[in-house]
């Protein structure tokens, strides 16, 4: 998979960190934002959104990810990801994520420090469930 160039992990960050100010988290108070490149230069935001139930709040990367698949697109090269601390993606996340691009960078952003990590999707889930563990029919 090629790898995102400076000019561009700047401007898909930049749009993690405006999603994240968007995001619905009265419970929690930890407000995440998420942004997807995807292969052509488009990017697809999205952010955190909680419920008093906390089971079904929805992470900023699923809600990124639902949002450009909803609009058509299937194939993504890149996410960033920006929170306090900039966190990974959560186990259900990852798993998601999988679905669509088992080797996409994701990059980690703390909207503090503005420090930053780059990791392979495929590092932080190295066994993905995907199609190929289901039976054939």
């Amino acid at each position: 998979m090629i790898e995102l160039k400076t000019r561009e992990i700047d401007q898909l960050v930049r749009a993690a960190v405006e999603a994240r100010d968007q995001a619905y988290a009265p419970h929690s108070h930890f407000y995440v934002g998420a942004a997807l490149w995807i292969p052509g230069e488009a990017v697809v935001s999205g952010c955190n959104v909680e419920n008093a139930s906390y089971s079904l709040s929805i992470c900023a990367e699923r809600v990124a990810t639902a949002t450009a698949v909803s609009q058509g697109h299937r194939a993504f090269q890149a996410i960033a990801i920006a929170s306090v601390g900039g966190v990974s993606p959560c186990g259900a996340c990852r798993q998601f994520l999988s679905e669509f691009a088992s080797d996409m960078q994701v990059i980690m952003t703390d909207v503090l420090t503005g420090a930053r990590q780059i990791r392979r999707l495929s590092q932080l889930l190295p066994d993905a469930f995907d199609a190929s563990n289901l039976p054939v029919t």
